[in-house]
């Protein structure tokens, strides 16, 4: 919780000496890897940040999003959904006109029953078709007790 509050601290410390921003909003489908791909088919996800300009290149600033990843079903048992509700900083540095990377770096609340949320971490490549509008390649984890729940995904953004 602490580490929680010193990450907003320092986006809000950033925030606070940005003068223009960007709200975004973007939706991505993924692919679980590692720990969750046995018992879970796909992930969806919905993401809205508001992004401050520190610089010409980078921006920073506060992200929320909604995960849910999809249970199999094998043999007869069902794995339920999982989902959850990152709440992070976000960071983009513009490498040129046409590409950007990124990280979100936060806590994911757990949704479900049973789901006690973690560290929640996400690398972003951006490539932006037009000013508005970008794909985006990424892989979202989320870590806790020793287990991660992660995907490899592709979506699109809007920048409004």
């Amino acid at each position: 919780m602490k580490k929680l509050l010193l990450l907003f601290a320092l986006t809000f410390t950033l925030i606070s000496n940005a003068q223009d921003g960007e709200f975004n909003i973007g939706a991505n489908f993924g692919l679980p890897v590692g720990d969750i791909d046995v018992s879970h088919n796909f992930a969806i996800s919905a993401e809205v940040n508001y992004l401050f300009d520190v610089s010409d290149e980078f921006q920073v600033g506060p992200s929320v999003s909604f995960i849910n990843y999809f249970g199999k079903e094998e043999n007869n048992i069902g794995f339920g959904s999982i989902q959850f509700l990152p709440i992070a900083g976000a960071a983009r540095f513009n490498v040129s006109d046409a590409f950007s990377l990124g990280a979100d770096l936060g806590y994911a609340v757990g949704i479900n029953q049973g789901n006690d949320g973690g560290f929640y971490y996400r690398p972003v490549v951006a490539y932006h078709l037009t000013e508005t509008i970008a794909l985006q390649a990424s892989y979202s984890g989320v870590t806790s007790d020793g287990a991660t729940a992660s995907n490899v995904g592709l979506g699109v953004v809007f920048k409004l």
